[in-house]
């Protein structure tokens, strides 16, 4: 009797087969992959539109780190935190205003240059007029062909007001942009190691303030180790373009030398962008053609020194990213916030390898951001 209670009751229960078993997990790992694209998505979507607020807040967090021995040097000769953040940053900015207003100068002589320099371009890039022509006439066709047009001048916008109203917004977006980079900076030196102490505070356990407290400490070692290497790497490749570009002959050396010291700090894509100035100002400068592209293979010259030799080789123990994901990181955060986001790609790409290199779950995506 009890045997056959005992057989109903395996009869009545539900066998357990392997594939019934990874059904369910199966399942739920589709709908959690799925919720994190759309989390994904929507973090994107919340980056780019917010991107006047975060893109100075981020990069106010990042300068931070780069005056941080400064303020402990004011801080041993007894400064009150908000006196010294209001020197280190009216510094800065100081010095910022000097440049630009050093530049101006030369700055607005090349712009006057342009126009008359204008068929000395077209007779430089002569051979270049019957492919480009052959271009213009192709994309004409298909665009009538789109429009389903057979004949008919194109219209004509006047794009008077609208460049206006762009250089308008675009001078108040950028002074907007600074006037909050400045204000959190401000604050962020003025308050110190704060948010530090508060986090170790409320964290439950001690292994996990104390790799809180060393994954912070190792974010302000090495970005400001990265910054203040780049910045001087940058000014050296200023001072070496700018007197390549006087011993060439273009002039306003002090202009060419805070371009390459600007643009160098985008890796990869700045130098290409710096290459093609240099050819642009060369080719209005000079009517011979090997001349007019020196500068701009002087210019190569001094990047492939540094970039390829010197560089490398300060920064081989404290980053090794890789290539292909730095270039896609500056593509990535140019799209999001511009220039400036390419500027913060690399620092950014950084703390997230420190970051994922000293916790255990994180260290197979801090592996793959190691070249």
């Amino acid at each position: 009797m009890d045997s056959t209670e005992d057989s109903d009751q395996r009869e009545g229960q539900k066998p357990d087969f392997p594939g019934d078993q990874s059904a369910a997990p199966a399942r739920y790992d589709l709908a959690t992959s799925f919720l994190g694209g759309l989390f994904c998505l929507a973090a994107i979507a919340a980056l780019q539109a917010a991107s006047a607020i975060l893109a100075p807040v981020v990069f106010a967090f990042i300068f931070n780190l780069l005056l941080q021995s400064p303020m402990r040097l004011l801080d041993r000769l007894y400064v009150p935190r908000m006196i010294g953040a209001v020197l280190a940053i009216g510094l800065v900015m100081g010095s910022l205003v000097g440049v630009g207003a050093a530049l101006s100068g030369p700055a607005a002589s090349w712009t006057q240059k342009l126009p008359a320099g204008i068929p000395r371009l077209q007779e430089h890039l002569s051979f270049l007029s019957a492919p480009l022509g052959a271009l213009e006439r192709f994309l004409h066709e298909a665009e009538r062909v789109a429009e389903g047009q057979a004949s008919g001048a194109p219209s004509r916008v006047s794009a008077g007001s609208g460049f206006l109203n762009k250089l308008v917004f675009g001078t108040r977006d950028i002074a907007d942009g600074v006037f909050t980079m400045v204000i959190v900076l401000f604050f962020l030196l003025a308050s110190g190691d704060t948010f530090l102490r508060r986090l170790v505070e409320v964290l439950p356990h001690f292994s996990d303030k104390r790799r809180a407290v060393e994954i912070s400490q190792r974010i302000e070692n090495d970005i400001s180790m990265y910054l203040l290497t780049i910045t001087m790497m940058n000014m050296l490749v200023g001072l070496a373009t700018g007197a390549a570009a006087y011993f060439c002959g273009l002039g306003d050396p002090l202009l060419w030398g805070s371009v390459a010291f600007l643009l160098n700090y985008v890796p990869y894509l700045g130098p290409l962008v710096g290459i093609a100035i240099f050819v642009l100002a060369g080719l209005l400068s000079f009517d011979l053609f090997w001349r007019a592209l020196l500068p701009a293979a002087l210019y190569f010259g001094i990047h492939l020194i540094e970039g390829e030799t010197l560089t490398p080789m300060l920064l081989a123990r404290r980053f090794t990213l890789n290539p292909v994901l730095v270039v896609l990181a500056l593509i990535f955060w140019y799209w999001m916030w511009g220039v400036l986001g390419a500027i913060l790609a690399v620092p950014m790409l950084a703390i997230a390898k420190i970051i994922f290199d000293r916790i255990q779950s994180l260290k197979p995506l801090g592996h793959f951001l190691e070249a």
